[in-house]
């Protein structure tokens, strides 16, 4: 049996909308052709819904191998969730680079920590934090306010400006000036936009520094753990809650006879009012994944998912979501 050591990892985090998953995206589009990949992604929902992203373009047959922590800080529960995940990740995988997304709700020093740790120290080789931002974030105070939002920033070792293309005049250096109060005086800033990144950007050793450990205001929030991949009850769905650090989030997994009208679907989607949405549907026309921030909704066609699903965040839940969507089952009546 291979033993496994020094995977090269990176940890690529950023607060809600910032672009994390384009950027992943990006990089697998980029992974040679010879090195098998693993990502570990978590997110705030329950729910769990990047890793049928990821899955429907970047398939194990490509070297791409997927783990989700769904249900709040992967860190979370002395980080039990996260080593289990890491762990049947890299055993199933034997990856030539870790890639891990923390939530954007989560904090990325206690992952570092856990990444740190003995058990890891020959395992894992910490490279490069990439921390995404989207420099018309710093005018809203629910950001700049946000502790999550400036540990992201502190723990970088590069800071990327995504979404550089929708700037006005200013937001380029308002970031830079923000990085030069809020990060390490060696941390570089790059910018980009839809999430391109070149794979040699992951190379380099880590220099974030390891300070202990400040957990006031971190909800250790998962309290309904292994919904992303319960039975799905008679009904034909499944539905998640969560809440933490500001936000709320619901979410939807539907047995894979449920299909969906892609037009309703389209109308619906598009006029949420939430901070993020994203969503794997099975429709007439076929499979797609969407993707909503406060910029745009965006529709990719995928190559397979098992069932559709649903997460969305705002600072409020809407009742109203769930007959708007039910609505949108092609046996649902009229």
């Amino acid at each position: 049996m291979t033993k496994i050591l020094a995977v090269p990892t990176n940890i690529l985090t950023g607060f809600l909308g910032a672009g994390k998953t384009t950027a992943i995206l990006q990089l697998l589009a980029q992974k040679p052709a010879d090195e098998r990949w693993a990502v570990l992604v978590n997110e705030f929902g329950e729910i769990g819904v990047d890793g049928s992203l990821f899955e429907g373009q970047h398939g194990e047959q490509s070297g791409v191998f997927i783990r989700e922590v769904p249900g709040g800080c992967m860190c979370c529960a002395a980080g039990l969730p996260m080593q289990i995940a890491l762990n049947m990740l890299l055993s199933r995988a034997k990856p030539d680079r870790l890639l891990i997304e923390p939530t954007g709700l989560g904090h990325p020093l206690e992952v570092v920590q856990s990444l740190s740790a003995e058990h890891y120290r020959d395992v894992l080789s910490l490279q490069q934090i990439i921390t995404l931002v989207d420099a018309r974030q710093l005018g809203d105070s629910r950001y700049t306010d946000h502790p999550t939002f400036n540990q992201q920033i502190a723990i970088a070792d590069l800071i990327v400006g995504n979404k550089q293309d929708l700037y006005q005049t200013g937001d380029h250096a308002k970031l830079e000036a923000y990085v030069a109060q809020q990060a390490r005086p060696d941390v570089s800033v790059l910018f980009t936009a839809q999430g391109e990144l070149a794979p040699a950007l992951l190379n380099g050793a880590s220099r974030a520094a390891m300070p202990e450990a400040d957990d006031a205001g971190h909800h250790h929030h998962s309290s309904a753990p292994g919904l992303s991949e319960a039975p799905i009850p008679d009904n034909g769905f499944l539905k998640a809650e969560n809440q933490g650090e500001g936000f709320e989030s619901v979410g939807w997994r539907f047995n894979a006879d449920e299909v969906f009208d892609r037009a309703k679907l389209m109308n619906f989607l598009s006029g949420l009012d939430a901070e993020r949405m994203k969503a794997v549907f099975i429709t007439e026309e076929g499979i797609f994944g969407y993707n909503l921030t406060r910029d745009a909704l965006t529709e990719i066609e995928l190559d397979d998912s098992l069932e559709s699903r649903i997460e969305i965040i705002a600072p409020e839940r809407d009742p109203s979501w769930e007959p708007q969507l039910m609505a949108c089952r092609v046996n649902a009546a009229d």
